[in-house]
């Protein structure tokens, strides 16, 4: 019996929650420039009774759309962002839009920077979650330089990675 609640207990671990803090109800990734960009700034994921609201805010990035995903590795420490692998995929399904029935838990769509480099994202997402086997905390937060077009798998054809954010909890 022991055994088990050790396992248990590391595994809660591994995906980012110790039992004795209970449920996550708030994470972050602070976003770091990848491939000698100047990309930064903040990812907050909260849970609601309808989702987990993702609000970001980021600047330095060049004016017009870039792909925002969540990948399977919390690992931002390659300059080019490979370490943080693929999309998170843990259903493995076809890529897509945020609003698409079938795409990856990670596909949260684009940002649209303005013209002085500034993005503002929110969306409540149904897919994602914050605790379980299906969590993204611990995971990393993905921004590409160019759009996701929804359509080319299994990337959307969104080009680079010029920034890169570990998903975290908030205590």
């Amino acid at each position: 019996m022991r055994t088990k609640t050790i396992l248990f207990a590391l595994a809660l671990a591994v995906f980012g929650v110790l039992a004795a803090d209970g449920p996550v109800s708030k994470a972050t990734a602070k976003v770091h420039p990848l491939s000698g960009s100047n990309v930064s700034g903040q990812v907050m994921f909260t849970k609601t009774e309808k989702g987990v609201l993702v609000v970001a805010d980021i600047d330095g990035l060049k004016p017009g759309k870039h792909g925002f995903h969540i990948h399977e590795h919390g690992d931002c420490g390659h300059s080019d962002g490979n370490s943080a692998g693929g999309h998170f995929n843990p259903t493995n399904s076809k890529h897509g839009a945020p609003a698409d029935k079938e795409r990856h838990a990670g596909d949260l769509g684009n940002l649209e920077a303005d013209a002085q480099g500034h993005a503002h994202y929110e969306w409540t997402d149904t897919m994602i979650e914050l605790n379980g086997t299906n969590s993204i905390v611990g995971r990393s937060l993905i921004i590409h330089e160019k759009a996701d077009d929804f359509v080319t798998q299994p990337t959307g054809n969104a080009g680079g990675r010029i920034g890169c954010g570990k998903i975290e909890v908030v205590k």
